[in-house]
């Protein structure tokens, strides 16, 4: 009876070394330095928390800047024109959302469409593809080095998968809605498939009110 006293105390002490050692509950399993842990999206390591931030890629007229467009609210989605069924979806809904805004609201967004896939969106491409869902919405694409660098800092990411469709490949990418705010600040990112009238409330959250 003594030994198993014995055995038992001796396993307690290991027990309460290993909480004093180990369990460190005020860190919220961040790191000892501080940093932030990196994240991933379809297993594409991304910063954290996503910054957004300026960038320049092609558009219908030429290179097109994010900066041209302070003063608006932004609603950014990537995709690709090739995306069977996400991008439609994501596109449709955005449609609907514009043309429930007020002319003086409408005038006051921007959409824009960033294709990840440059191999086969060029711009004529993306201009019929976009226009098909709203005249107002910009496609706008670039070198993938490029638009992986855009995407992660968005919190946002793509991979290409091969051999799986008629097509050749198809792209994995995340599928959320991005609003940047009128001094070009990342202020929201929603979910896919938000319901038109609901996108439109967020969207007017961050409208001036006259």
């Amino acid at each position: 009876m003594r030994g198993l006293l014995v055995a038992i105390n001796v396993l307690l002490i290991f027990v309460i070394l290993g909480l004093v050692l180990y369990w460190h509950p005020e860190q919220g399993g961040v790191p000892a330095s501080g940093n932030q842990p990196p994240h991933t999206v379809l297993n594409v390591p991304l910063a954290a928390p996503p910054v957004g931030g300026d960038f320049t890629l092609d558009g219908p007229a030429g290179p097109f800047a994010l900066a041209e467009l302070r003063g608006k609210l932004v609603v950014l989605q990537f995709g690709y024109t090739y995306c069977p069924d996400i991008c439609p979806t994501g596109l449709s809904i955005i449609a609907q959302m514009l043309a429930s805004l007020t002319p003086v609201e409408l005038a006051r967004v921007q959409v824009l469409f960033v294709s990840v896939d440059p191999e086969r969106d060029n711009v004529a491409r993306l201009v019929e593809y976009t226009t098909f869902f709203h005249p107002s919405i910009i496609g706008l694409t670039g070198q993938s080095a490029r638009l992986a660098e855009i995407a992660g800092r968005y919190g946002a990411a793509f991979v290409r998968q091969d051999n799986v469709s008629a097509g050749g490949y198809v792209i994995d990418h995340t599928a959320l809605t991005y609003l940047i705010d009128r001094d070009g600040r990342l202020v929201a990112s929603l979910p896919h498939a938000l319901p038109a009238e609901q996108l439109a409330a967020e969207i007017r959250k961050h409208l001036p009110n006259n």
